[in-house]
């Protein structure tokens, strides 16, 4: 589903990534972990499009995105989450989510301009399917005509993964999806996370810093270290990888 090879990245004289090479096991879970600074972001923003690696190749699906852009890589069903959460503040719950199936209609300008025939029938499709298939899956539903200003950060975080989940993906990319939360809301989002790679086979990328959830969640990890890929392998094997020791705690074990 994604093959890197060989990417590296640079910002002038700053090195963001330098040959990070792997392939991400089909419909299970990759981590890739880091420290600060040791380009995981921008990882994620080479996979999705938003930076261009200065060379090296990103496939998805056996295509070749490398010059593709972020749009054009949403219509390959590539979907993603944010460091920092990206919702729209002044829009609902629901409408937020709906965000996400922009690359799912067929409706011509005009008739959705004016909102009406297929249009409508088209959205009103759409809206049961996200209640039925999302908004029930992610336990959202008391929520959904909520602003998305009166959410707790938590839940915040999961309407991010519901319209993430609304463009169906086939490759899901998340970035530290529990980060500032608490151990309740840690829990909850790790069992959304195994669901959705269990329930609808989505080939799931995830960066993160806390280590017990990748180990318990991930199939194999990706190691980086100032822009580095130093080690990748099993939970098991990463665990017990001096390189891997040795870049957190600065010393081999």
């Amino acid at each position: 589903m994604l093959s890197v090879k060989d990417v590296h990245l640079s910002f002038g004289g700053v090195q963001a990534l330098r040959g990070v090479t792997f392939d991400a096991v089909p419909g299970a879970i990759t981590g890739i972990i880091g420290p600060n600074g040791a380009g995981k972001t921008s990882l994620f923003n080479v996979i999705s499009g938003f930076y261009a690696p200065s060379s090296g190749r990103v496939h998805i699906a056996d295509k070749d995105v490398t010059e593709l852009s972020p749009d054009r890589r949403a219509e390959l069903r590539v979907a993603r989450t944010f460091q920092n959460i990206a919702l729209f503040r002044g829009m609902t719950v629901l409408d937020n989510i709906k965000l996400g199936c922009h690359t799912r209609l067929q409706t011509n300008v005009w008739s959705a301009l004016r909102y009406f025939g297929s249009a409508k029938r088209e959205e009103l499709a759409l809206r049961a399917d996200l209640e039925e298939r999302i908004i029930d899956f992610l336990e959202i539903d008391h929520i959904r005509k909520a602003p998305i200003t009166a959410l707790s950060y938590g839940l915040q975080k999961r309407v991010e993964l519901a319209r993430a989940l609304a463009m169906e993906p086939e490759l899901l990319l998340l970035d530290e999806p529990v980060a500032g939360m608490n151990r309740e809301e840690t829990a909850d989002m790790a069992r959304f996370i195994l669901d959705v790679q269990e329930r609808f086979g989505t080939t799931i990328l995830m960066v993160e810093h806390d280590m017990h959830l990748v180990m318990d969640l991930c199939a194999q990890i990706i190691v980086l270290n100032f822009g580095e890929q130093i080690a990748s392998g099993t939970p098991d094997e990463i665990s017990k990888d001096p390189r891997v020791i040795e870049a957190y705690l600065g010393q081999a074990a």
